[in-house]
């Protein structure tokens, strides 16, 4: 029986890649994303899209109209949408604070206010029993990420995970994070991955691979399957054991 759904960040890397394997199952997909032209170059057979920037509550409000009208329940959710905040405006301010305080409202705005603020505006309308709630960590909220901005932005979705578990698990719904390692082929790491640095993660992993997002879309998949229904509160990592977690 096809199902509804809805994938933040759908148009590139593990979005995309979780999109195609769903809407090969038969399911209807809509893919979100600030950038409409990225979503309808994806052309995901089957799937709607729908432009919008997660951060802002008016936008979010427009998605959650859309899916009413165009799904009503939502089946899954899965959240793809983030960055590390590379791709963003320059605020052109030299202020060294400033600049901390530009990074660290970005990467929070962009990994963890788009996931809640999607998660609220649809939390009604998620499915009862079965449906499934799926946010995409990562491996950096185990061990930094430099500047710390993004790891603690991605770290950010344990505790909303864990709590909304608890809240949603009466209603039959699962809430499960996975976080990926090192994924190749992604507009997070780009082009730019210097060759000593790329070295560097695949020889951290026990697999001797990078990662694709096709791999981490078979975990989200999985999750979302009637076989994952007693798994829920959980960090799932994907990165070929370059990190067990604590």
């Amino acid at each position: 029986m096809a199902r509804n759904v809805v994938i933040s960040g759908g148009g590139t890397g593990i979005g995309l890649a979780a999109a195609r394997l769903f809407a090969e199952d038969g399911d209807r997909v809509l893919l979100l994303g600030r950038r409409p032209e990225v979503l309808e170059k994806a052309a995901v057979p089957g799937a709607l899209t729908y432009g919008a920037d997660l951060a802002e509550p008016e936008d979010v409000r427009g998605v959650a109209s859309f899916v009413e009208r165009e799904f009503g329940a939502v089946d899954v959710l899965v959240h793809s949408a983030g960055g590390s905040g590379l791709l963003e405006p320059d605020p052109g301010n030299d202020d060294p604070l400033a600049a901390v305080a530009h990074t660290w409202t970005v990467n929070f705005r962009l990994n963890t206010l788009t996931a809640v603020l999607l998660t609220e505006a649809l939390k009604p309308r998620l499915a009862e029993p079965g449906g499934r709630v799926l946010f995409l960590g990562s491996i950096a909220a185990y061990r930094g990420s430099g500047s710390g901005a993004y790891a603690a932005a991605k770290a950010g979705l344990h505790p909303y995970a864990h709590d909304l578990a608890r809240e949603l698990g009466p209603r039959g719904i699962t809430v499960n994070v996975v976080a990926p390692g090192y994924i190749e082929d992604t507009e997070f790491f780009g082009d730019a991955m210097d060759e000593e640095r790329r070295a560097r993660l695949v020889g951290e992993t026990s697999t001797g691979r990078a990662g694709t997002p096709g791999d981490v879309a078979g975990t989200l998949h999985w999750l979302a399957s009637p076989a994952a229904g007693h798994i829920t509160s959980q960090i799932i990592q994907v990165n070929g054991g370059a990190e067990r977690g604590h």
